[in-house]
């Protein structure tokens, strides 16, 4: 991680920690670095913005910087972050970016860069991208004449992505009762007409964005709301995403939720049984459940393991050949047809199995049951220093101990915000919860705490 890009991008409040000059910056270096590297050729670069209302301030600043360094700025507008990871490996634009914070509140932005071939930038390139944001920008030779770059109205690019997403699926929906939520987020502007283009009867909450609602009390981080609406509606299945639609948890007939270890569990065996799971593997992270584990190991499902994050995980299947992998949190990337994690694919591959089967979703999650977690956020005054105190690792040592082949304990720093996760895994909830708790009481006596 660099001092701006996180793990995914640079992300913070809009106009306190990203600000508009750094997304001018960001445009006028993107604009330069990737014009460089065809002398003679404009520079082309797609955008699109999630649904809060900076988005639009920050897309109007990038564009002005990559037009002001010469490349042309092609605009997706509202949609989806796989929609551009897509589009700009297709139509093979220099890179992408995406104006969202995900999951985050409203007030929250981030500029995430995709590489030509649809992959997140690797670390190598976004250290070039930080040392011009530290440095001195008069460096970069502004455009002069006809050199100067154009912004182009790219909605075309949109909807080519809502005719892939429609192609994937090998079933009519046709008589299903499909309850989504949009969380007032990208998917808004695509998930419906994808859903009802396959002849589902589409029942939508949360599909309404004004600029500060997405992810208010709705998406796959609030997904209590989703629950209720499957329930209310009839429906046979439900989605939630969030912010910018690359996640999926899904809701079962019952109103049970289905988080991504079961997605993955559901459509990596009927893969595996298909054929089509390449290595007979999942990669997951190693926040995934031990109710996944145990599940895999009963079918002869292999799986690899990887830090938190779905940049990670796809670096693994990439290197190893691998074609599903994800995270608990609903990143979900097949990689026969994404780059990234793509939740309105993900539901698709999803309903695929449903349909095959010919099983309500709550019979099929019934073969994976998940072990109690319990999940606590920590802010701290440095998140190196707390999780390197010897007294902080004794403590764990001592929760592994107690656990023993019962559970498991993980410290995960957070790669945007000043926050360790604490978790602990059982077979009971109340230890997963008590175990946390003891952890950071040891974290707020050793003074790390803010």
């Amino acid at each position: 991680m660099g001092k701006y890009f996180g793990t995914d991008g640079f992300r913070g409040e809009a106009n306190v920690d990203l600000t508009v000059e750094h997304a001018y910056k960001i445009g006028r270096i993107l604009g330069y670095y990737y014009g460089k590297k065809h002398p003679g050729e404009k520079c082309r670069v797609v955008i699109g913005k999630d649904t809060r209302r900076s988005s639009y301030m920050f897309e109007d600043a990038l564009s002005s910087g990559l037009t002001a360094s010469g490349a042309d700025a092609y605009l997706l507008h509202v949609t989806t972050t796989p929609s551009v990871a897509y589009i700009t490996r297709v139509d093979e634009f220099d890179c992408g970016v995406m104006i969202s914070a995900s999951h985050n509140p409203y007030y929250d932005n981030g500029i995430k860069i995709i590489s030509s071939t649809g992959e997140k930038i690797d670390d190598a390139t976004i250290e070039v991208f930080e040392g011009y944001l530290d440095g001195d920008m008069s460096a970069i030779p502004l455009a002069r004449r006809d050199d100067i770059g154009r912004t182009v109205d790219y909605a075309a690019g949109r909807n080519r992505y809502i005719g892939y997403l429609i192609s994937i699926a090998k079933k009519s929906f046709k008589d299903k009762h499909v309850a989504l939520d949009c969380a007032n987020g990208s998917a808004s502007s695509i998930a419906k007409p994808v859903f009802d283009a396959l002849g589902a009867h589409t029942h939508v909450m949360a599909n309404e964005p004004n600029g500060v609602n997405i992810n208010n009390n709705c998406g796959s981080t609030h997904i209590e709301r989703l629950c209720e609406f499957v329930l209310k509606e009839g429906c046979d299945i439900g989605f939630a995403y969030d912010g910018d639609a690359d996640r999926c948890l899904a809701v079962d007939e019952k109103g049970n939720v289905v988080n991504g270890d079961q997605i993955m569990y559901i459509c990596g065996k009927y893969m595996y049984e298909q054929g089509k799971l390449n290595n007979d593997t999942i990669v997951t992270t190693v926040m995934s459940n031990f109710g996944l584990y145990k599940a895999l190991d009963r079918e002869g499902i292999k799986y690899e393991k990887t830090k938190v994050g779905d940049r990670f995980v796809y670096e693994n299947m990439v290197l190893n050949g691998n074609s599903l992998g994800g995270e608990q949190s609903g990143h979900i990337i097949f990689s026969k047809n994404a780059t990234t994690g793509d939740g309105i694919l993900t539901s698709l591959k999803l309903m695929d199995v449903f349909l095959e089967k010919k099983l309500p979703l709550s019979e099929l999650t019934k073969e994976c049951p998940m072990y109690p977690q319990c999940l606590k956020n920590v802010r701290v005054r440095s998140k190196q220093e707390a999780q390197d105190d010897e007294r902080v690792i004794d403590a764990v040592r001592r929760a592994e101990e107690k656990l023993g082949d019962r559970g498991r304990v993980l410290l995960r720093q957070s790669g945007t915000e000043p926050v360790i996760r604490v978790m602990a895994e059982s077979i009971d909830a109340a230890e997963c919860e008590e175990t946390v708790d003891e952890i950071i009481e040891v974290m707020k006596a050793c003074g790390h705490l803010l």
